[in-house]
């Protein structure tokens, strides 16, 4: 059985959301004061969210696992949630999207786990506008984060940046330097319409064209081809070997190639960042049903994925939930 779409995608990718909590308040993803959090008992046990990435990887083919949140590393039981992954006997790939706080003292653990490799959210290194951006002076935690991962082995170790207008816009060539200087690959996102207090523009994000015309103001860049099902597009940088990689999600989507499937903290199966409807998994897990009456429901949910994310429509309506409560 696979996690075939109706347009013939099939979900390969399954991003995991450990938790919509999160220690940082990044202007571009929540208020000041925060969300009110998901209820606990709303939240998938460590055993339903094990038993539903297996049924993932074993009956419908997926090969990627990547945790995400909130931030993951604030649920205390993502070694163990790591660890029984990859006992899989498929043995996916996995990796983590996190905000970097907590990484100083749990990257080895995560890594003896077996967890292969980390995206780390960094949008500048200049400790007054990161800040500003997140409203949290931890900096410094995230860039020990960093060189955590880094020596533990968790490569490569890629940084994820949203630059936002009137505030680091301009400082794309220099985190693209601090980069290469530590060996880390940057990849600069297109701010998207995944904000709490729905205060997204199109004119106020800094596009993946803007964004390539500064750098190249600095570097020479070469496109690189063969990205497939990969969000980034990656160039050369320099003559290489080292790559800097562009996500357009808004303004270059790559919907026609996607291959990721999104199953939210409380159970519920996403097909895509900006759906407004969602297949719920929990409540046929907790009323008894079998992995592959679970794997049918699944299926099913994924023949309703959309051709594309429709930013572009004039009807297009922001998802209810944030990115926080949805995973990236």
């Amino acid at each position: 059985m696979e996690l075939i779409d109706g347009y013939d995608r099939v979900a390969t990718d399954l991003r995991v959301s450990l938790t919509d909590r999160c220690n940082l308040r990044c202007q571009y993803c929540m208020p000041a004061e925060g969300l009110d959090w998901m209820p606990t008992e709303e939240t998938l046990t460590d055993a339903e969210l094990i038993r539903l990435i297996g049924i993932g990887v074993e009956i419908l083919g997926v090969r990627d696992v990547r945790f995400t949140g909130g931030e993951p590393l604030l649920r205390r039981s993502l070694p163990a949630i790591i660890a029984a992954t990859k006992a899989l006997p498929s043995n996916p790939r996995t990796a983590m999207t996190s905000n970097g706080l907590g990484l100083k003292h749990t990257a080895v653990a995560l890594a003896e786990a077996g967890l292969d490799r980390v995206n780390i959210s960094l949008d500048t290194t200049d400790p007054d506008t990161f800040e500003k951006i997140t409203r949290r002076n931890r900096l410094h935690d995230v860039i020990d984060g960093l060189a955590a991962a880094h020596e533990a082995g968790l490569t490569p170790v890629k940084v994820n940046a949203v630059l936002l207008r009137g505030i680091n816009d301009t400082e794309a060539p220099d985190l693209l330097r601090w980069c290469l200087k530590h060996g880390y690959e940057l990849r600069f996102i297109e701010q998207m319409p995944l904000d709490a207090q729905h205060g997204w523009t199109r004119e106020a994000m800094v596009t993946a064209d803007e964004t390539l015309a500064l750098l190249a103001e600095h570097f020479t860049l070469t496109g690189l081809d063969g990205r497939g099902s990969a969000p980034a597009e990656k160039f050369l940088v320099d003559g290489g070997p080292h790559t800097v990689g562009i996500i357009g999600s808004v303004t270059r989507p790559f919907c026609g190639d996607c291959n990721r499937v999104r199953l939210t903290a409380d159970g519920q199966i996403r097909n895509c960042l900006f759906a407004r409807e969602e297949s719920d998994l929990r409540a046929a897990l907790r009323g008894g049903a079998s992995d592959d009456d679970i794997a049918r429901r699944w299926a099913a949910a994924m023949m309703t994925k959309l051709p594309g994310h429709g930013i572009d429509d004039p009807n297009f309506l922001q998802p209810t939930r944030s990115m926080s409560a949805i995973g990236g």
